[in-house]
């Protein structure tokens, strides 16, 4: 479980057709890339990961393997609460075991259910508890994060594709260490939809909606500004009012 909380941090939410994942990508040093942390595992589903990249690739293999095989013998996607079931056994088995350590690494799990076309997002822990969201985060200063998601989940539901990338990067922002920002190159997006492929928006592809997240927060600092503003008027009217009275 410490493991997961000093990872960097993942948020997930959803919408009444999309799911959207977010993930903050760390570097060992100024020389090296950043690891990912958005995997995907089929079309309609994608992981992210909190913890042991390591652990999370061995787990992303097996998730990817399921996949396939329920595809080869059954023409179909594989229903993604039977996956995160058999998911949650595998991580609650090496609790119970001497002959491996438990997997250090959290997830949440974005897919869309192919039988009735309705997103979902899990959580999953090392202890092999298994949770469904509408909104969460994992990993380090992921509490922003969440009071963030929090004040804003019921704005969620009949949000568009752009205004649920946007809520996650803002959620992000709250997440970053020191003096960083959050820019095209250590933030990662992964969308799947009703209609859409599980997609990650990274580089480039990201900057659009970076842009647009500085704009509202441009547009929300004027708001406070008005307020504070109006505020200042009528107080300043009031003490009129009382020293006409006086």
């Amino acid at each position: 479980m410490e493991s997961v909380k000093q990872g960097s941090a993942c948020v997930g939410l959803k919408s009444n057709s999309l799911c959207v994942l977010g993930a903050l990508k760390r570097n060992v040093s100024a020389l090296s890339s950043h690891q990912k942390k958005l995997l995907e595992i089929d079309d309609h589903m994608g992981i992210g990961i909190a913890g042991l990249t390591a652990d999370a690739r061995s787990l992303a293999k097996y998730m990817r393997n399921e996949c396939l095989n329920n595809k080869y013998v059954y023409g179909a996607p594989l229903p993604p609460h039977l996956l995160m079931a058999d998911l949650a056994d595998k991580h609650q088995r090496t609790t119970q075991t001497y002959v491996r350590r438990p997997f250090g690494v959290g997830l949440l799990v974005a897919s869309i259910d192919a039988r009735t076309d309705t997103p979902r997002l899990y959580q999953t822990c090392p202890s092999g508890n298994l949770y469904e969201f509408t909104a969460s985060a994992i990993g380090s200063r992921s509490q922003s994060a969440r009071t963030y998601l929090e004040k804003h989940h019921q704005a969620f539901p009949e949000a568009t594709k752009e205004q649920l990338i946007v809520h996650a990067l803002q959620a992000l922002v709250g997440c970053v260490s020191g003096d960083n920002e959050l820019t095209k190159e250590n933030g990662s997006i992964g969308i799947v939809g009703k209609d859409q492929k599980f997609t990650l928006i990274e580089g480039d592809d990201l900057q659009p909606y970076l842009d647009q997240l500085e704009l509202n927060t441009a547009a929300d600092d004027d708001d406070e500004d008005d307020d504070a503003d109006a505020d200042a008027d009528e107080d300043e009217a009031k003490e009129d009012v009382e020293d006409m009275e006086t």
